[in-house]
This record gives C-alpha cells, structure tokens and sequence, in this order.
C-alpha cells in the first residue's frame, strides 16, 4: 500500500455508494456500542479500571513478562522471543520445519499481518489458510485487512459473491450471506482436516498462569488448536494482564466496544498442551520497546485492539482502511504508525479531525486526539517538509492577516470560471461509478459578504 492516505481514499471516496454503504455499516457498530454501553450502570469506571490496570502492567512490565514465561514454560508451554518481525518470522518457520509441517490453517492475527508472517512462509513452501471468515475473504482476493476486527469490511456481499465463484466456484451472482458462510464452511473444514499445524493471535496473556486468551466468534481458533500437534500462538507483549480478576475487566469490554457484543461466542484459554502435542508461545517486541519507552505515547501499548476508535472515525468511516497504508489503520493505527517509519507515515496523523469522538469511545481511556496532535507537532518538525503545502499555508495565511488582501482576493476569486475552479482547484474532481463528481464546489455568490454588509449597513 504505498502513497499517502489522500490519495490512496480517492477511489474509494469517489464510489459515493460504497463510501455512504462504509460509513452506515461502521455506525451501525458504534451504535450497538453505545447500546451495550448503558446496560452496564459502572461503564466509565470500568474504563477507569482497566486503563489503571494497563498503566500499572506496563510500569512492572519486564517483571510480569517473566513470570509469564516462567509460568507457561512450567504449564508445558515452550516460550520463544522474537525481537522484530524477522525473527517472528523465522521461528515460525523453524518450528514448522522442525515438526514436519507444510501445511497450516491461522486464526486472525494483527501481529502476524503486521510482521508479514503469511506471504513469508507461502514464499518458504508453506501453504497457510485463514480461517476467520473475513480474514479468509481478503486473502482469497489478496489484499490487507481494512479493519482489525471485521477485516473485509469494506467489501460488500455481491463482491464477496464474485470472489467466491472464481475461487471456490460457488453459484455465480448467489449474493445470500447464509449460502457464501456454509461455501466458506465446507471448504474450510477441509483445509483443518489436512493442515499439520495452527497458528493463532492472541488477545491477552496472563501472568498469573501462563495462559494464553484468544476471543473469536467463528470458533475458528478452537478447531485449530484442538486437532493439530503442533501450535504456535503470536502474542504481542503488551497484551499482558496481571492475573484473572483482571482478565474479567477487559473480557466485558473488548467485545462491547469492538462489535456491540455482551462478550465473544468463544474466550478461549489455552494454559497446558494436550498429550503428545508441542504448543508454543512467541513473544514479540517488533517496535513495542520504542513505544514503550517514549513517556509521550506509552499510554498508547494500553490498546487492546477493539476497534472502537475505527468504528466511530469519521475520516476512517468515509476513506476506508487501505487508504491508511499501515496494518492497523483509523485512530490507533496512525498513532503507531510513525513509530515504523516516520517519514512514509508522516501523512497519517494529519488524517483526522482532531474531533475526539475517537477517545470517547476507547475502553482503555486513550487520548488519541492529543497523540495525534502532538505527532503533527513532531512529524513536521522532524521530517520533510511537503513544499506545496508549505506554500499554499504561507501563501494563505499573507491573505488572511491583510483585511485589503482578503477582499481583493475574495473579489476577484467571483471571476474565475467555475469550469476552471471545478478541474484545477478540486482535488476530487474524478468522477464515481455512477457519473458524478465526487465533490462539486457550490455556487459562487455574485457578491462578497463585505459587499453584501455594506449595502445593508444603513
């Protein structure tokens, strides 16, 4: 995905359908969101709770790290280290090697995606299926996730229709929900029965026990770890709580605020390995110690990867999640962005309004729009500089501090063709599908508001 993120959202802004159809569905989410929300009478207290958990998790960080891996490497668990996204790769590999695994079937993991693990190991001679259903239909057309939760968001059902027919020859134009979920089915069940081994993200780890938490709602996950010998779970180090009493905080309010949900279908616990199978855990950094220790934006290693702030964005609800060229896109993901590249993502915390609805909804009490803002302040400081506009600001603030400038300008703004204003001057000049212009200037008053005061003074 590469460009900026305004030039990467004008395809999907100018299918004004598809971008009003986007932004609808995202609602329809944070709606049920709030709906949840108010059945729970203590929901900002248990905000406060869990960003106080984190915040504590994070001050003793290195401490509960090791008495997680102490505790799963007693469980039975084997315990494996990857400080960037290479050597993620390279022990899954190596773990497959070692186990005779070519085959592989995956529950959805950010981390993964994030480190590039899929196209590595397909490189390698590996064959790896998603099994999540929306995981599953962007790999069957090759593309990126463009949402950490409902990653084929973007995608309507007679899209994913045509995806199905050319790659699973389903019934051609059959567009029915229930009739693409059981094509999906029956062809995945065939992928877990053949697959040697699993892999799965992971949604939290606990230190107290050494277990792992994966949440889904396709049971996905489950069928994998449970019929396969050989297992491997991805979990970010952040994802750490202290212990279950804790668990139970994040448990009410991932699902809330992700999907509107009371709580996953599964929330699953993965703490010993079934006879004679080998089950292991790769702890992963891949950035995570930058954050880490950057007292301005620790508080964003609080994430727990709701989606929330994605669901109520709306610049994210209208330019869609590929236009963010990062793995993680909307709020969350343009915070973290630069900490893997400032100078390509330098454009991504300027995509956004500052309008905070992205903080009101976070169950971790993130203040997205202040690290926003303080990366604009950084990233314009420390990168380089975009020349137009650097122009265009000096350029139109000379205007707007002169009252004479304003008025010459704004005057003799009335005699410029609208024809000219509309090709040159508008950068959504390309039309949609349907024929229209994606954005049209309105009509230019025949007089300026100083011009129109002045009459009506007396």
């Amino acid at each position: 995905m590469k460009g900026t993120h305004a030039n990467l959202s004008k395809e999907f802004i100018t299918t004004s359908d598809k971008t009003d159809w986007h932004n609808d569905a995202l609602w329809f989410l944070r709606a049920k969101r709030d709906k949840q929300r108010d059945t729970i009478e203590d929901w900002e207290k248990l905000r406060s709770t869990a960003a106080a958990i984190k915040d504590h998790t994070l001050s003793r960080l290195a401490d509960y790290l090791q008495t997680f891996e102490e505790n799963a490497l007693q469980n039975g668990m084997q315990v494996h280290w990857a400080w960037d996204d290479a050597e993620l790769r390279e022990i899954t590999a190596s773990i497959l090697r070692e186990n005779n695994a070519r085959s592989v079937v995956k529950s959805k993991s950010m981390l993964t995606e994030e480190c590039g693990l899929n196209p590595y190991l397909e490189k390698e001679g590996f064959d790896v299926v998603d099994t999540d259903l929306g995981e599953r239909i962007v790999q069957l057309r090759k593309e990126h996730p463009s949402h950490i939760v409902v990653p084929a968001i973007h995608l309507k059902k007679e899209e994913v229709s045509d995806t199905f027919h050319e790659k699973m020859q389903t019934e051609k134009g059959n567009a029915d929900p229930g009739y693409l979920t059981a094509a999906a089915r029956e062809a995945l069940r065939k992928d877990f029965i053949k697959a040697d081994a699993a892999i799965t993200g992971v949604n939290f780890g606990v230190a107290e026990s050494g277990a792992v938490v994966v949440c889904t709602n396709e049971g996905n996950a489950d069928m994998g770890v449970h019929s396969k010998k050989t297992v491997i779970h991805c979990m970010g180090l952040e994802k750490l709580v202290p212990g279950y009493k804790e668990l139970a905080v994040f448990t009410r309010l991932l699902a809330r605020s992700a999907t509107g949900q009371p709580v996953t279908v599964f929330t699953s616990h993965y703490r010993k390995p079934r006879p004679d199978v080998k089950q292991h855990i790769i702890i992963v950094n891949n950035k995570r110690t930058d954050i880490y220790t950057d007292p301005e934006f620790r508080q964003a290693m609080r994430c727990i990867r709701c989606g929330a702030c994605m669901n109520t964005c709306p610049v994210y609800r209208r330019s869609g999640g590929h236009s963010y060229h990062h793995t993680v896109p909307g709020p969350i993901g343009s915070v973290l962005a630069p900490f893997y590249g400032k100078e390509k993502n330098k454009d991504l915390p300027f995509a956004s309004t500052l309008c905070g609805s992205c903080n009101n909804v976070c169950p971790v009490k993130i203040d997205l729009a202040g690290l926003l803002y303080k990366w604009r302040q950084k990233l314009t400081d420390e990168t380089s500089a975009d020349t137009s506009k650097k122009m265009s600001m000096q350029v139109g603030s000379s205007i707007l501090k002169s009252h004479k400038k304003y008025g010459m300008v704004t005057t003799a703004f009335r005699w410029v063709p609208k024809s000219l204003l509309q090709s040159k001057f508008n950068p959504w000049n390309s039309k949609g599908e349907d024929g229209k212009k994606a954005r049209v200037f309105p009509e230019v008053p025949g007089e300026t508001f100083r011009q129109w005061y002045k009459k009506r003074q007396k």
